[in-house]
C-alpha cells in the first residue's frame, strides 16, 4: 500500500485519484492517518488536483489539534491504494519498520490496543450523539456565486472543483453560468445544508482556496426551509 512519492507530482496524483470519492484516507472523520499523510506532503497540491487540495486545505484547518485526532500514526505503506508502493522518504519508512519490531514484550502492542480501545469509545460516543439528535434538522436552501479570474477561466473544471467539496450536511444541487460582461460568466450554484454542520464561511473559505479558478464567493441566496 502507499501513494508512491508524495512529494512527486505523481505521488500526488494518486493521492487526488485516491480522494476522489473520499473525504478522509481512512473513515469518516479526521484522524491520525491524515496527519500522517499531510505530515509527508511538502505543501499545498496544485489546483488542478481538486481532491487533493480540498482534502490538504480542510486537514491544514486542524494543524493545532491533530495530536489529539483519533487513532494511531502508522507508517506511510500502511495507506492508500494497495496495488501502489510508498517510496516517500523510504529510509526513515524502513527503520520505523524495523523499530515496529519488538522481539521481547508487548508494550507497543499494549498502546496500540489501548489507543483502538479509546478511539472506539469515542466512535461510539460519536454514534450516541447522533442518535440522540433530534429528527427534525434545521436545513437551508443556498445560492452561491462563485466568479472566476477572467474569460479564459475553465469553468467546467472551477465547477468540478466546488463540487470536489464534500462535508457531513452537505449536499450540492443544479448550477448554470451566468454572464456577468466582457465575456466572462460566473458559476451560479445550488446547495442544501444542514444549519449546525456547515455555515457560509465554511464555504467561502473551502471555495477560494481553489485560487487559480476562483476570484470571489458570494451568497446571492440564503433561504430556510
Amino acid at each position: 500500500m502507499g501513494f508512491g512519492d508524495l512529494k512527486s507530482p505523481a505521488g500526488l496524483q494518486v493521492l487526488n485519484n485516491y480522494l476522489a470519492d473520499k473525504s478522509y484516507i481512512e473513515g469518516y472523520v479526521p484522524s491520525q492517518a491524515d496527519v500522517a499523510v499531510f505530515e509527508a506532503v511538502s505543501g499545498p497540491p496544485p489546483a488542478d488536483l481538486c481532491h487533493a487540495l480540498r482534502w490538504y486545505n480542510h486537514i491544514k484547518s486542524y494543524e493545532k489539534e491533530k495530536a489529539s485526532l483519533p487513532g494511531v500514526k502508522k507508517a506511510l505503506g500502511k495507506y492508500g491504494p494497495v496495488d501502489v508502493e510508498d517510496t516517500t522518504g523510504s529510509g526513515a519508512t524502513d527503520s520505523k519498520d524495523d523499530d515496529d519490531i519488538d522481539l521481547f514484550g508487548s508494550d507497543d502492542e499494549e498502546e496500540s490496543e489501548e489507543a483502538k480501545r479509546l478511539r472506539e469509545e469515542r466512535l461510539a460516543q460519536y454514534e450516541s450523539k447522533k442518535a440522540k439528535k433530534p429528527a427534525l434538522v434545521a436545513k437551508s436552501s443556498i445560492l452561491l456565486d462563485v466568479k472566476p479570474w477572467d474569460d479564459e477561466t475553465d469553468m467546467a473544471k472551477l465547477e468540478e472543483c466546488v463540487r470536489s467539496i464534500q462535508a457531513d450536511g452537505l449536499v450540492w444541487g443544479s448550477s448554470k453560468l451566468v454572464p456577468v460582461g466582457y465575456g466572462i460568466k460566473k458559476l451560479q450554484i445550488q446547495c442544501v445544508v444542514e444549519d449546525d454542520k456547515v455555515g457560509t464561511d465554511m464555504l467561502e473559505e473551502q471555495i477560494t482556496a481553489f485560487e487559480d479558478y476562483v476570484q470571489s464567493m458570494d451568497v446571492a441566496a440564503f433561504n430556510k426551509i
